[in-house]
């Protein structure tokens, strides 16, 4: 059985939630859309304070190529253009809409009936991607159009999915695959038109042997679709490392892509999402999310119009425990904690997990003892202990020339630490300060 060559590591798998079947979260009062959901330039409202809409509506327009439209999840009154605090803790320009009552947009086909068949060209499947605002679902949110629109003097051979889910305490990809297991492969399929390739590879870790057996056997009526079981390994749902994983071959440093050796990947969450694109003209208006924790009294998996406030889904499944000692917005390894449980559920809002006090203690950092496990458990080859250190004493030049811009951010680096050292935390200081400088030596050429 496969699995990715370099580095990793096994936190605790904890999924509680594996066994609860998805069921639909309420709708909330008021619905809050971030205009930078995605990777890429913000949206533009496309509406005002006062207008009317429906669900489906498009609120905000791409901003760019690199961007994605935001569509109205709820119907109701837009109140406010305004600011929000996100899952990042910073704020964002949102718009607010009061709810009132659920009458959608005509065309959108709500039914539960599978539309397998499609005679549209790959151009036409990427522009109805494109015109839903779909982004991948994994939790990058880059546009899925753009991945479907390879640079020139690249081809694609395969598309891979991503059926990993490998961070602990998600089950929201899992539950997915059981229960919307032919929608997930048509929208394989569709992937596969769009990039003008006739196979494709879903990589499903073996934690998950209900879903690898209920995938395998429908995905014998889609030709060319084959299910990869992977060996358990944390970070396998980084795209690199799944595509070592499934067809043996490495992406080389930024500026590589992974269509550059032949992949275009894409999240099971994101195959489903095109599907209702594409088959049943539905934007992007709602997710699942797995809200989830030791002390909480009913880890579920919900299907979430985004919008819906984080609150909201943490009293569905109980209530905030009395030893709360953290929210995290995503996984405990690459998941941040919220300055808010009022957070809105964005496209990207893969989880929601509540530690308690004695999780969410961090230990007090001592010095580093040279011992070197955060460099073999590196996914990308590099030297953590090198880009925090010369991150905390600011040596920008430095970081960049060790491949900062490289690291995916998974935390396995201080995940292992034994002198618990907060790697992650000055790597991203490090990257964001390295990203910004090279914005801005771009911007003079």
């Amino acid at each position: 059985m496969r699995t990715f060559r370099i580095g990793g590591v096994h936190p605790e798998e904890n999924k509680l939630s594996a066994g609860k079947p998805i069921r639909a979260a309420e709708l909330p009062k008021q619905a809050v859309f971030p205009l930078s959901q995605h990777i890429g330039a913000p949206a533009v409202p496309v509406v005002r304070r006062g207008d009317t809409v429906k669900v489906g509506t498009k609120i905000a327009e791409a901003g760019g190529f690199v961007s994605a439209s935001v569509f109205s999840s709820v119907s109701g009154k837009v109140n406010k253009i305004d600011s929000v605090v996100d899952a990042s803790g910073y704020r964002k320009p949102a718009i607010f809409i009061d709810v009132e009552g659920d009458e959608w947009e005509e065309g959108i086909d709500r039914s539960d009936t599978l539309v397998s068949e499609c005679t549209l060209s790959p151009e036409e499947i990427i522009r109805k991607v494109k015109e839903a605002g779909v982004v991948g679902m994994g939790g990058a949110c880059f546009p899925t159009y753009v991945k479907l629109t390879p640079p020139p003097g690249t081809r694609a051979e395969c598309v891979i999915i991503n059926g990993v889910e490998c961070e602990p305490y998600l089950t929201a990809d899992h539950r997915l695959m059981l229960e919307k297991t032919d929608e997930i492969l048509v929208g394989v399929t569709l992937l596969m038109r769009a990039v003008k390739v006739d196979k494709a590879y879903i990589g499903i870790e073996n934690n998950k042997p209900d879903a690898i057996r209920k995938m395998a056997e429908r995905a014998a009526a889609y030709p060319g679709v084959e299910v990869v079981p992977l060996k358990v390994k944390y970070p396998q749902g980084g795209e690199k490392q799944l595509i070592d994983a499934v067809i043996r071959r490495q992406v080389p440093d930024p500026p590589a892509l992974p269509v550059h050796v032949g992949a275009v990947v894409q999240n099971v969450g994101t195959a489903f999402a095109v599907y209702e694109a594409v088959q049943k003209n539905k934007p992007l208006i709602e997710r699942v999310v797995t809200v989830t924790g030791k002390s909480l009294a009913d880890p579920s998996n919900f299907r979430v119009r985004l919008g819906t406030p984080m609150s909201q889904l943490i009293d569905a499944a109980g209530g905030l425990p009395e030893d709360t000692g953290k929210v995290i917005g995503g996984g405990p390894m690459m998941g941040k904690a919220l300055a808010t449980v009022e957070v809105p559920v964005c496209k990207g809002s893969s989880g929601v997990l509540v530690m308690n006090g004695k999780e969410a203690r961090r230990s007090a950092p001592q010095p580093c003892i040279h011992c070197a496990k955060c460099v073999s458990v590196c996914a990308m080859g590099l030297e953590p202990y090198l880009l925090a250190t010369c991150s905390a004493h600011g040596d920008w030049e430095r970081v960049e020339r060790e491949h900062i811009m490289s690291c995916i951010e998974c935390g396995s680096c201080q995940f292992t630490c034994p002198s618990h050292r907060p790697m992650l935390d000055y790597i991203r200081l490090g990257k964001n300060k390295v990203g910004g400088i090279i914005r801005a030596r771009n911007a003079k050429k």
